[in-house]
């Protein structure tokens, strides 16, 4: 009898802490509707900067350390401005953006990687952000860290792994 009774609690125990994890509780919805709104603003932003040819916009975006790190930020910025040709139609995000969050020891991080398709009149665009929006050990990693703008024809010859891609804004190198 007492093996059953054991054996009852631990099946119960085991189905309890089961249910808990099924579905994602309400907070963790908000969050990720909350994460999906401020990688869209942050998308907006670059945007209407770009559409404005606004140096001092877009630089304001990017995190310190993306300054720092960046080559020629200033000449990537004019690249952009020069390479982005046409009105803006329509955009979709790729699915949402992807949140890398960590705590370690009262150190938190949250991370965005996102991916927006673009269609102006003139063309049809990629365009790839990854952002730090929290890092409370080092507040100057928050921002921007790279923005890449592809033609989503050159996908296969442009695009790489996000972990491959380097601070600040990224301009093909002349072959």
């Amino acid at each position: 009898m007492y093996k059953i009774i054991v054996s009852s609690i631990i099946i119960a125990s085991m189905l309890f802490l089961s249910a808990c994890s099924l579905g994602g509780s309400r907070t963790e919805m908000l969050s990720k509707d909350n994460d999906d709104k401020k990688a869209n603003t942050r998308f907006e932003q670059v945007i209407e900067a770009i559409k404005n040819k606004d140096k001092v916009a877009l630089k304001s975006m990017f995190s310190k350390q993306a300054l720092d790190k960046a080559d020629d930020f200033d000449g990537s910025m004019d690249y952009l401005f020069e390479f982005f040709q046409g009105k803006v139609t329509s955009w979709e995000i790729n699915g949402g953006p992807s949140v890398y969050e960590t705590t370690d020891q009262g150190h938190n991080t949250k991370k965005f990687n996102s991916m927006y398709y673009v269609n102006t009149d003139k063309q049809k665009y990629i365009f790839y952000l990854i952002e730090w929006t929290v890092d409370t050990d080092h507040p100057d990693n928050v921002g921007l860290y790279t923005l890449r703008v592809i033609k989503a024809e050159d996908r296969d010859t442009e695009f790489c792994k996000y972990q491959d891609m380097k601070a600040g804004i990224y301009r093909p190198t002349v072959k």
